[in-house]
């Protein structure tokens, strides 16, 4: 099922932007900048879109998400200089007196903007020189895809694994690891896209704080079709702070999501299968299921030889009598497909090893939820 688009009407507080580019003209790509209090990364950033090697025509579509500090005032003092550098800039926002999300704050964004493609960037965030031109170069090449690239995180080391996933995940893994919970295989910090693409599958939804709005419309481009490309080469510094907006969505709420989404695209295909992991997560998972998928679950597995020992998880909280008991198996002795709920590159490379060991496909064979 697609999640509602939750739109809000515009307030009487919205600004008209202003713009320092002649009314009409479209441009090669607008890069769409959300804007909440950012106030004290927003010299690094806009400093870095200046420095594009881009030969085609550019904007700078800024859309002011309620700022309460000084973020307005750094914008409008770059304009002149992002002008002279042929970097068009729009700018508009509104003032009242709560934020209304991210989401609300890229669409506004988008639609005040002109370009073909669309270069999404935070204000907290790095463009290296090369972004733009790489990435429109891949979104020529794809144009119903989301284009990501590699980055760099700062602090170094804040979120290490998270940050190798980002990074080293194969083509083909950008399309199988969609269920995991490091959330969309292109992650959004780096997205990149032809204008045609995000129209036909947003806007983002509006919800506000604790939506995952990067997330609804990455499943909902795959729902309609689109593909996913990586530029591998760094070409983005990706900031970790408490600040940050994501950290307003919970676990739950993605756990939800993810759970909804493998039932509908994995789980709906398949006759049985098996959740690897004996353990809380693979109950879990379980128990999320729907009716119909958990009677779908032909086994549990594991290498903990206690759980395997015990022979059965019995689902205690089933309306059924008798209540379902699953059998608990050594993973040797267990049958494909599979979905896995180890988490990856935590176990020093056993999960992997043991996977290699069954010669599985993976997006055939199992796929990741952790």
């Amino acid at each position: 099922m697609n999640p509602p688009k939750r739109l809000r009407p515009t307030g009487d507080e919205e600004e008209t932007p202003t713009s320092g580019k002649e009314e009409g003209g479209a441009v090669d790509v607008s890069i769409v900048m959300p804007m909440y209090n950012a106030s004290c990364w927003l010299d690094e950033c806009l400093q870095a879109i200046l420095h594009q090697d881009y030969t085609g025509t550019m904007e700078l579509s800024v859309f002011d998400d309620a700022s309460t500090d000084d973020s307005r005032t750094v914008v409008e003092g770059w304009k002149e200089r992002l002008e002279e550098r042929g970097v068009s800039v729009v700018i508009s926002g509104h003032n009242s007196s709560q934020p209304r999300g991210v989401g609300y704050a890229k669409n506004k964004a988008v639609s005040q903007s002109c370009g073909q493609y669309l270069c999404f960037q935070d204000a907290d965030d790095v463009m290296l020189p090369q972004r733009v031109g790489l990435q429109h170069d891949a979104s020529v090449l794809h144009p119903h895809s989301l284009i990501g690239c590699q980055v760099q995180r700062v602090p170094e080391g804040s979120t290490e694994r998270y940050t190798r996933w980002i990074n080293m995940i194969s083509q083909d893994q950008l399309l199988t690891q969609v269920y995991t919970s490091h959330g969309p295989t292109v992650v959004m910090p780096t997205w990149f896209c032809s204008r045609n693409w995000y129209l036909k599958v947003g806007p983002f939804d509006e919800g506000g704080m604790g939506v995952p709005e990067d997330l609804i419309f990455f499943y909902q481009s795959l729902r309609q079709g689109g593909g996913m490309a990586r530029v591998d080469q760094c070409l983005l510094v990706y900031r970790y702070h408490e600040k940050a907006t994501t950290h307003s969505v919970t676990e739950e709420t993605i756990w939800n999501l993810r759970v909804d989404f493998l039932q509908e695209r994995v789980l709906s295909q398949w006759e049985s299968f098996t959740i690897w992991n004996a353990g809380k997560q693979g109950r879990k998972l379980y128990r999320s299921l729907s009716p119909t998928n958990q009677k779908k679950v032909k086994a549990f597995c594991d290498v903990d030889e206690n759980k395997i020992q015990k022979g059965f998880y019995t689902y205690e909280d089933s309306e059924q009598r008798p209540k379902p008991k699953v059998p608990v198996l050594h993973y040797k002795d267990a049958s494909a497909p599979f979905i896995i709920c180890v988490k990856l590159d935590m176990t020093g490379g056993v999960l992997e090893e043991n996977l290699n060991s069954l010669q599985l496909k993976e997006g055939t064979d199992y796929y990741h939820f952790n």
